[in-house]
């Protein structure tokens, strides 16, 4: 919750910032590119490294690195001191994230992990939706301060109930260390690819830094890989790329994140600057939506295993896409919120809850064991990279649009552009995943104990 609600939660505030420190404005949008950088690159080093030496322990190490990360935001006495608060905030959100879902998966058997990550995914979904609404309404009350001193009560009843209750888990067959040129190499890469991304709206698509950046970023993932078929304990195993469901969920989360996270942008700069809603308005007025999500998201677990993943998501696309291409063919400047953009919210959020927690259960509920954290960081990343990547186009859309006679154009080129992007997510779902072999399945089933010992696995297929 807490990691997911920091990416979009901190948007409202953005007015606060430049009123408390007009001389560094350009250094303040630093505040959300050092996050969304920082998260991305460190997630599938993190996982490796909670594979190896403990999903708990990196589960509890994140959460306080988050927290302090989380006191130094709100004390910051510059705009410097903030950008890196958020990039040490960052790291302990890579670092739980992968251990968390990792923590959930040998709990429960095979049959019931995609409902329990249903769960999980809806928790992290609605919180990132319900980011503008709770920082509108923490920044209009208490100030800019409380949108990162919300985390630390959280944080501590987290570690303490996690501290008693969760059980240890690794992979026992993996020495405890981790390859550190590999690690360096992904997260050079992925820093740099997502770097290029976020700052790309500002530097231009095709200037000459962004393509440099990204030609080494290129380079450093192209050598990451390489590494990673030539060492016996990688950061990431290619291998995991041989299972369907992998490959599929990894996808197809790619293109949904892109979508998903461009429609939280754009609908918030909407109600903001065209129907004048205030941030805590707008954030209240966008809540149906993550609640009909949160309602759904667990029975779409449980409806994926009796019909399979692919159909759950692609109807959810389908929905979602629909609700999106509607919106775009309905809206009017003049607000008419009750008649039009509640019931629209609604119908898109049941799309979102079918998607976006059934994505994360195809990539991650039939891994083997000793691939837990690391399957889930895999998964991670390639959401938020998408996800950088789908705000940064809309966003240049909507700049683009508002030096023109109609600015509103711009919306209606992301709204069509995000429907676009769900249907494809969803169609790349019901082509591509396939229900692990019954070997996968008996290597997904076996359960660690709370000493962290786990029987041997059979290895993944050649």
């Amino acid at each position: 919750m807490l990691v997911s609600l920091d990416i979009s939660i901190v948007n409202v505030a953005f007015g606060s910032f430049v009123a408390e420190w007009p001389e560094s404005r350009r250094t303040l949008t630093w505040i959300f590119s050092a996050y969304n950088i920082a998260y991305a690159a460190g997630l599938l080093t993190a996982g490796r490294l909670a594979d190896a030496f403990g999903r708990k322990r990196a589960f509890l190490t994140g959460l306080m690195i988050f927290m302090f990360g989380s006191i130094f935001c709100a004390v910051s006495p510059t705009a410097i001191f903030m950008v890196i608060a958020r990039v040490i905030q960052a790291v302990g959100g890579a670092t739980l994230t992968p251990a968390s879902l990792a923590l959930v998966l040998p709990e429960f058997p095979v049959e019931r992990r995609s409902a329990a990550i249903g769960i999980w995914g809806a928790v992290g979904g609605v919180s990132a939706a319900s980011g503008p609404t709770i920082g509108g309404f923490l920044v209009d009350n208490f100030g800019w301060h409380s949108v990162f001193l919300i985390n630390v009560p959280f944080c501590i009843l987290a570690f303490a109930i996690g501290l008693k209750l969760l059980h240890e888990s690794r992979d026992e067959t993996a020495p405890r260390t981790v390859d550190y040129l590999g690690a360096t190499l992904v997260v050079l890469g992925v820093g740099l690819l997502t770097l290029m991304i976020v700052q790309s709206d500002e530097w231009g698509w095709v200037s000459n830094r962004p393509l440099s950046i990204l030609i080494v970023a290129l380079v450093l993932l192209a050598m990451f890989v390489g590494r990673c078929n030539k060492t016996a304990h990688p950061v990431l195993d290619l291998r995991l790329f041989r299972l369907p469901f992998v490959t599929a969920a990894a996808i197809s989360g790619f293109v949904f994140t892109m979508g998903f996270f461009s429609m939280i942008f754009v609908n918030t700069q909407w109600l903001q600057t065209v129907w004048g809603y205030s941030p805590s308005l707008s954030g209240l007025a966008g809540s149906p939506g993550p609640l009909a999500a949160a309602v759904v998201a667990a029975p779409a677990g449980k409806l994926a295993n009796r019909i399979g993943h692919g159909k759950v998501v692609g109807a959810g696309a389908l929905i979602m896409s629909i609700g999106i291409a509607w919106m775009n063919h309905r809206i009017q400047i003049e607000a008419h919120y009750w008649d039009f953009y509640f019931p629209t919210m609604v119908f898109i959020g049941i799309g979102v809850g079918l998607c976006i927690s059934t994505i994360s259960s195809s990539a991650t509920a039939f891994l083997p064991q000793p691939r837990f954290a690391m399957g889930s960081a895999l998964n991670n990343t390639s959401r938020q990279v998408g996800a950088a990547l789908g705000v940064a186009l809309v966003s240049s859309m909507l700049v683009a649009a508002a030096k023109t006679d109609d600015p509103t154009r711009g919306f209606h080129h992301a709204w069509t552009l995000m429907s676009a992007l769900v249907l494809v997510s969803g169609v790349a779902m019901l082509t591509l995943f396939r229900r692990p072999t019954a070997e996968q399945l008996a290597a997904a089933s076996q359960r660690a104990t709370p000493t962290g010992h786990v029987t041997p696995v059979p290895p993944m297929p050649q």
